[in-house]
């Protein structure tokens, strides 16, 4: 069974740094993409950055991009997002999900995933 955990938010004064973590077990990952999400109160899920398993493919939203860079670590099965200079707007619950087949083209999709983690709250503070 596969399982995500994420981990890694907490609350940030503007312009401070997070690293986010998304730890996967349950199956090897070769031809998986995992992507970042965040989903703010009241609005749909919001793709912030994606990452294809073997590292050769990365995407990031616009509003991310300079800011956040995603890596992952084949050896600990784990994907991080370090996130510098924060913004308020940044403040949202950020969810890690994973699904096969996914390509640069369509790392931004939230049906293309379809394994999640349980959330972890970013808050950043002005």
């Amino acid at each position: 069974q596969v399982q995500l955990v994420d981990s890694g938010g907490g609350l940030v004064q503007a312009g401070g740094s997070l690293r986010l973590s998304c730890s996967a077990s349950g199956r090897t990952f070769t031809g998986y993409a995992v992507g970042w999400f965040r989903q703010a109160p009241g609005k749909d899920h919001e793709f912030v950055a994606g990452i294809r398993w073997s590292g050769l493919g990365t995407r990031y939203a616009d509003s991310v991009k300079g800011r956040f860079t995603i890596s992952v670590d084949n050896a600990k099965n784990t994907v991080y997002l370090q996130m510098n200079s924060l913004k308020p707007e940044d403040t949202a619950n950020y969810y890690c999900a994973a699904g096969l087949g996914i390509t640069v083209a369509t790392m931004t999709s939230v049906t293309s995933h379809q394994y999640w983690g349980q959330g972890t709250q970013v808050t950043v503070s002005s």
